[in-house]
């Protein structure tokens, strides 16, 4: 049996990565064989200065696209106050470029940096067979896998994407979707540079397979590898040059020309091959790809499966919704690195500490603020585990429901905006993902509400689940605590009033939405002091207040602006990233947590997240492109619906499907593979909604909260490993039991949702003003 997981080489952003590579690049084992090891050297070193310099590309892109949202904003407030002149000699005013350049550096970070991701080990693969098999049996295979699959379509993918790049070169094509019309072959010349360093670094991976499966299987591949140089050649030159090496005619000539199977069946053998192949342990993208070229050309020919790959890459190099995947993933771990999340929940713990089960209310209040903030469920959960797990079992608290209280509140990430999934679930369903967002936040407090109803109920039938902290953890307080409590959150309270006010009315002069909060803010701390040197009778405020005071309201000022323009639709989700990241790091800067080598970290950790997700929909969008011209999807839909069951029953058995599927794989093949397959069955039943968009948004958010059973189900539940790693003394089998129990709470969230669709879609109807 190969070992288990070791809990602390999980990285706490890495909520995507099983296990991440520890060696540094170009190191190599010192019993590697000799010809081997430079060759991995070098192309390691090539690719990691790769990424390093890649990341860097963060900071131009937020920095445009903060600078279109400021320009455009201010030439709006000036030419309603009159100085319109004044606006256009300063040069305000919405750009032409930044759309186009934000878009490109978007498809440049994710592209051109895949090498480096698959050098840092950070390709989603479904391991949890993987896992179970001795290193020489997972070397074996990964280097079979690496020269049936990876090398031959990284190989195709570097030559197709090298003559689409070229057609735009020679023409000089311009983007036709853009009045600021581009050239767009410098920003596309990252497809077949990424491409060819993906192909490069296949070597090194597959030395390293060769090296762990030992010498005596290493020589079988060896032998068999000069034999296969020259397959892969000959196919290679059969496939681009038919003229020279008509491959294609000998087979026929001696195989026929096939069995003569439709193109839907063709499309079912391709999913269980993609299934098959995705169990088996290898990274999912270049599966896909693999499997894309090989189906696409078996059910049409070479020429289409090409074209599909490079206009489906080129798709989302290009897309103006993705660009905030990168921007958000960073706005998360600038705001991790901060500390913000420890200082918030100190002070909702001493806030709540006379209260049983006080440290489970102050485990979810936190994790629900910074599932808004952050959405990176690993930093939450690792986080939460290192901030609670002390003081729980100092004061006696019950390990199965402080586990499970952990990894659920730090689960809710995935579904409160601004969410990864739902930013990648928008294009996939072809719904705005500003719908998708606003649909997300009741369901999203509501789940947060049931953890703590069950939590709190829990511990008032059994109060030796959550008792009260003993009196030496509990803060100092003026005799009139209770009071303190009123004043403090009716101030917090009129301060969301103001700030949303001010988002949806504003106040009657430039830039209102802002100064009137501020000054709120400003009266609240000038009381605080006066109140804290007078004590008027005796009152004054604890010092747990201030504690609170600054772990709440900065990150909550910032979520409000960055996710309200958002729901108010002002602002694109792309731009909210970019102020949101670039709030981000004036508020490290204000805490005194900024750091260049920090803020490096974070561009990087950022980078390796996002080339994970966004290469994986760019491979996905390609297998489902060649499946959808299959014509597979119409076939199930029409199977499906000519079953005699209800609309309701089938999508029951569809939510099953997904739910089932959520144990072994996590959300993002799901999202991007399975989901397009569902989309034309959903859409097909007569579920009683008015229009498609409102079944597809309620649809996104059962997906979602459905997925969230993913983090939370044993044996891939990744949370439990984060949360182990932190919490060593607490057993994995209660940590497996602490989830389970909220598992079930997930379940009854969703059916309340399936049985209330206006719990999901209240709240942008209400905003569409319908």
């Amino acid at each position: 049996m190969a070992e288990e997981v070791t809990p602390d080489e999980l990285d706490i952003t890495d909520e995507l990565i099983a296990e991440r590579r520890t060696e540094q690049p170009g190191e190599t084992p010192d019993d590697m064989t000799p010809w081997q090891r430079p060759i991995t050297a070098a192309i390691d070193i090539l690719n990691m200065w790769a990424g390093r310099l890649i990341c860097l590309l963060m900071l131009p892109l937020i920095l445009a696209i903060v600078f279109e949202v400021v320009s455009r904003n201010m030439f709006a407030i000036l030419t309603q106050n009159g100085m319109h002149s004044v606006a256009t000699a300063w040069g305000l005013g919405p750009t032409l470029w930044v759309y186009d350049i934000s878009r490109m550096i978007g498809g440049v970070l994710f592209m051109a940096a895949a090498g480096y991701a698959l050098l840092r080990g950070v390709h989603i693969r479904a391991d949890f067979l993987y896992r179970t098999w001795s290193p020489k049996t997972q070397a074996t295979v990964d280097a079979t896998l690496y020269m049936a699959f990876y090398l031959p379509a990284m190989l195709f993918f570097t030559w197709v994407s090298t003559e689409y790049w070229l057609k735009a070169f020679l023409v000089n094509e311009t983007a036709a979707d853009s009045t600021w019309a581009p050239i767009l072959w410098p920003a596309r010349l990252a497809m077949p540079v990424g491409a060819a360093l993906l192909f490069l670094q296949g070597f090194p991976e597959l030395f390293r397979a060769f090296h762990q499966m030992g010498k005596e299987r290493e020589r079988i591949f060896l032998r068999i590898l000069p034999f296969y140089a020259i397959v892969l050649t000959v196919v290679t030159v059969g496939v681009f040059f038919p003229d020279v090496l008509p491959l294609g005619d000998v087979w026929e000539s001696i195989f026929g020309s096939g069995p003569g199977i439709d193109k839907p069946t063709i499309g079912l053998i391709m999913l269980a091959v993609m299934l098959f192949a995705i169990f088996v342990g290898f990274p999912i993208s270049f599966t896909l790809i693999f499997l894309g070229f090989v189906f696409g050309t078996w059910g049409a020919n070479f020429k289409l499966a090409t074209f599909l790959m490079t206009l489906q890459t080129n798709s989302v190099m290009l897309s103006d919704q993705l660009v905030a995947v990168p921007l958000f993933i960073f706005m998360g771990i600038v705001m991790e690195q901060a500390g913000l999340m420890e200082r918030l929940f100190q002070a909702v713990q001493m806030m709540m500490s006379r209260t049983r089960g006080a440290l489970f209310i102050a485990v979810l209040f936190v994790s629900t603020i910074f599932a808004a903030a952050t959405g990176i469920v690993g930093a939450s959960v690792t986080i939460l585990g290192i901030m609670a797990a002390r003081t729980m079992n100092k004061s006696g608290y019950d390990v199965r429901l402080a586990a499970g209280t952990i990894t659920a509140g730090g689960t809710l990430g995935i579904l409160i905006p601004p969410s990864i999934m739902l930013i990648v679930m928008g294009p996939v369903l072809e719904v705005p993902v500003t719908d998708l967002f606003r649909a997300a936040i009741i369901p999203g407090i509501m789940l947060a509400g049931l953890y703590l109803l069950y939590s709190l109920g829990r511990c008032w039938l059994n109060p030796d689940l959550g008792p009260i902290l003993p009196p030496e953890e509990q803060p100092e307080t003026s005799p009139y605590y209770l009071l303190e409590v009123i004043l403090v959150m009716a101030s917090l309270v009129f301060l969301i009033w103001l700030i949303t006010r001010g988002l949806v009315e504003g106040f009657g002069f430039p830039l209102g939405a802002l100064v009137v909060p501020c000054a709120w803010i400003g009266v609240m701390f000038a009381v605080y002091g006066w109140l804290n040197k007078t004590r008027p009778g005796g009152f004054y405020f604890s010092e747990l207040w201030y504690e609170f005071f600054m772990g709440l309201v900065p990150p909550t000022v910032l979520i409000a602006f960055a996710l309200g323009s958002i729901l108010a639709g002002w602002a694109t989700p792309a731009e909210a990233s970019a102020c949101g990241a670039f709030g981000a790091i004036v508020l490290s800067v204000l805490y005194r947590k900024f750091t260049i080598p920090g803020l490096y970290e974070a561009l990087l950790k950022s980078l390796e997240i996002t080339v994970l997700i966004m290469f994986l929909v760019a491979a996905s969008n390609f297998f489902g492109a060649v499946f959808s011209n299959l014509g597979t999807p119409k076939m199930l839909t029409e199977l499906l619906l000519s079953l005699d069951m209800s609309p309701v029953l089938i999508l029951m058995l569809i939510m099953a499907l997904i739910f089932l599927l959520g144990w072994p794989l996590e959300w993002v093949p799901i999202v991007l593979i399975i989901v397009p397959i569902l989309i034309p069955t959903v859409t097909s039943l007569d579920l009683g909604f008015e229009n498609t968009n409102d079944l597809l948004v309620w649809f996104a958010i059962l997906v979602a909260v459905n997925l969230q059973t993913a983090w939370l189900s044993p044996p891939v539940a990744l949370s439990a490993y984060f949360l182990k790693g932190v919490v060593p003394e607490w057993d994995l089998r209660d940590i497996y039991f602490g989830m389970m129990q909220f598992m079930v709470i997930q379940l009854i969230g969703l059916t309340l949702i399936f049985l209330f669709p206006q719990i999901a879609l209240w709240l942008p109807n209400f905003i569409y003003g319908q």
